[in-house]
C-alpha cells in the first residue's frame, strides 16, 4: 500500500464531491461557490494526475485490479481539462434556463470520477464500477431540464437503452469469468487457451456495451435524440468527455487481455468502424438540427478511431488517441460557436438559423468555417492531420479495404460541412445575433480555432506526447 498517492487524484475529487454537496445543502444559494469550486478541483486533480502518476511507467495497486500507466495518467489529464472546459462556458447558458443550479457541477464531478476508475480499470469489476457511476450521473444530467419535454424524453432513453447496453456488457463479463475464472486482465491472459472460442462470446458482449458507450453503429440509436434532447452544455459534454474513457477501456480491454485472440476481435472492430464512418457520414445530410447533425457526425469520427484501435499495432493506438483529442478540440469549437448563437435569451440551432451569418458576424462565421473545414479533413487544418494518422497507421498495417472506405466517407462527410458554410456565407442573413457573450465562450472559441489553424506549425509535440503510450 505505499504507493497510495498514485490514487490520490481519485481520492481528492470522491472527498470534493462530498464536501460539495454537504456545502450545497446547508448553504443556500451556493450554485456559484460550487460552479468556481468545482473547476479548481478539476485543475487541482489534474496537476496531482501529472505530479504523482505521469512518470510511472507501470505499477498494478489492490490486487492489480488497478493499473497506473502513461496512457491511464495522459488520458486521466485530457478527460479533467475537457471537463473543465465545458463547465467554464456553460454557466450563461444554465442561467438562461434557470437551470443554474448546485447538482450540475456535482454531477459533472461524479461522472468524471467514474471515468478516471474506468481508465485505470485492470479488472472488470472495477471497470464496471466506473462505468455505471459515469453513466448514472450522465442520465441525470440529460434529463436536467425538467421543464423542457425533449429533456425528459432523452434521459428516459438513454436510461432504457443505456441499462440494456450494461445488462449485455454483464453478461459479456459473466461469460469471460466463467471461463477463465478471473476477472483480472493479467490472470485473464494467461488462462484461455483451451477456451478460445467460447471467450470470444464474453469479448463480442462486452465490445457490444462498449460500442453503445461511444455510439458506433450499429449501436448508436440512441444519440441523435440524446443530444438534441439535452441541454446543449450537456450534450458537449456527452460529445467528448466520456469517448475519452471508452477509447482506453476499448484498448486496455482488447490489447491486454485479449491480444492474442486478434484474429476474433479485429473484424468486429473494422465492422463498426466501417458501419460508423459510412453511416454517420451518410444520416447527416438530411439533417436541420445543429446538434443533431453533430451527433450524427461524431458517429462517424467514432468510426476512424476504431479504424486505428482495429489495426492492432502500438502506432494505431496512438493515432487513436491523437484523433480523439483533436476532435475534443473542433467540438469545443463547434459548441461554443453554437452557445452563442442566442437572441433575447432565445438559442438557436437549427442549420437555417446560420443563414447568412458572416454579414453580421464575421470572426464568429470565420470560426465555424475554420472547424467545419477541420471536422471535414481539409489541410493544412487540425482535422486532416487527425485523418492522416489515422490512414497512415491503417495502411501500414495492409488494410487497404478500411482506408478506402474512410477514405470515401470522408467525401461524403465533407458535403454537409460545406452546405452549412454555403448557408453561413451565401444565404440571406437573418436577424443577428446577441454579442455579450462571457469571456470565457470567447476564449474557448478562440484556443480552439487557433489550435485547429496552427497545428500544423508544430504537430510533433502532440505525437511526442502521445508516442510514450506503448501496449503491445
Amino acid at each position: 500500500m505505499s504507493n497510495i498517492e498514485l490514487v490520490f487524484p481519485e481520492i481528492f475529487i470522491s472527498l470534493s464531491i462530498m464536501f460539495l454537496l454537504i456545502l450545497g445543502v446547508f448553504k443556500k444559494n451556493s450554485s456559484k461557490i460550487i460552479q468556481n469550486l468545482s473547476l479548481l478541483i478539476l485543475l487541482i486533480t489534474a496537476v496531482i494526475t501529472f505530479n504523482e502518476t505521469l512518470s510511472v511507467k507501470q505499477i498494478t495497486l489492490f490486487n492489480e485490479s488497478v493499473i497506473i500507466d502513461y496512457l491511464s495518467s495522459f488520458m486521466k489529464i485530457v478527460t479533467l481539462l475537457a471537463a473543465f472546459v465545458v463547465l467554464l462556458i456553460s454557466p450563461n447558458y444554465l442561467r438562461i434556463f434557470k437551470i443554474f443550479k448546485i447538482e450540475y457541477p456535482i454531477l459533472i464531478l461524479s461522472s468524471v470520477l467514474g471515468m478516471m476508475i474506468m481508465i485505470s480499470s485492470n479488472d472488470l469489476i472495477v471497470f464496471y464500477m466506473g462505468l455505471e457511476l459515469q453513466s448514472l450521473a450522465l442520465y441525470v444530467l440529460a434529463t436536467f431540464d425538467r421543464d423542457k419535454l425533449k429533456s425528459s424524453e432523452a434521459g428516459l432513453k438513454y436510461f432504457v437503452l443505456s441499462a440494456l447496453s450494461s445488462g449485455l456488457l454483464l453478461y459479456g463479463c459473466s461469460l469471460i469469468y466463467g471461463f477463465t475464472g478471473s476477472t483480472n486482465f493479467n490472470v485473464i491472459a494467461n488462462q484461455f487457451n483451451a477456451n478460445e472460442y467460447a471467450i470470444t462470446f464474453g469479448i463480442v458482449f462486452v465490445l457490444v456495451g462498449l460500442a453503445f458507450k461511444i455510439s458506433a453503429v450499429p449501436f448508436h440509436m440512441w444519440a441523435p435524440d440524446v443530444y438534441e434532447g439535452s441541454p446543449t452544455s450537456v450534450t458537449l459534454f456527452f460529445t467528448i468527455v466520456p469517448k475519452i474513457a471508452a477509447l482506453t477501456v476499448f484498448i486496455r480491454f482488447l490489447f491486454v487481455p485479449f491480444f492474442d485472440l486478434i484474429e476474433q476481435w479485429q473484424m468486429i472492430l473494422v465492422f463498426l468502424s466501417i458501419a460508423s464512418m459510412l453511416f454517420g457520414a451518410i444520416a447527416a445530410i438530411g439533417q436541420k438540427n445543429l446538434k443533431r447533425l453533430i451527433a450524427y457526425s461524431s458517429i462517424s469520427h467514432v468510426g476512424y478511431a476504431l479504424a486505428g484501435l482495429a489495426t492492432g499495432s502500438n502506432d494505431g493506438i496512438q493515432s487513436s488517441v491523437i484523433y480523439i483529442i483533436i476532435y475534443i478540440i473542433m467540438n469545443l469549437g463547434f459548441f461554443s460557436c453554437l452557445l452563442m448563437m442566442k437572441r433575447n435569451n432565445v438559442y438557436y440551432e437549427q442549420i437555417d438559423d446560420l443563414s447568412g451569418l458572416s454579414k453580421n458576424h464575421p470572426m464568429l462565421s470565420l470560426s465555424l468555417l475554420i472547424i467545419l473545414f477541420s471536422l471535414a479533413g481539409i489541410p493544412p487544418l487540425a482535422g486532416f492531420f487527425a485523418k492522416f494518422y489515422i490512414f497512415k497507421s491503417v495502411i501500414e498495417q495492409s488494410m487497404y479495404f478500411l482506408a478506402i472506405v474512410g477514405l470515401l466517407a470522408t467525401v461524403v462527410a465533407a458535403f454537409y460541412y460545406l452546405r452549412i458554410i454555403k448557408i453561413m456565407y451565401f444565404d440571406k442573413e437573418k436577424e443577428s445575433y446577441d454579442k455579450d457573450h462571457s469571456l470565457w465562450l470567447k476564449f474557448s472559441l478562440t484556443f480552439s480555432t487557433l489550435i485547429i489553424l496552427l497545428y500544423f506549425i508544430f504537430p510533433s509535440q502532440l505525437v511526442e506526447a502521445v508516442s510514450n503510450i506503448n501496449i503491445i
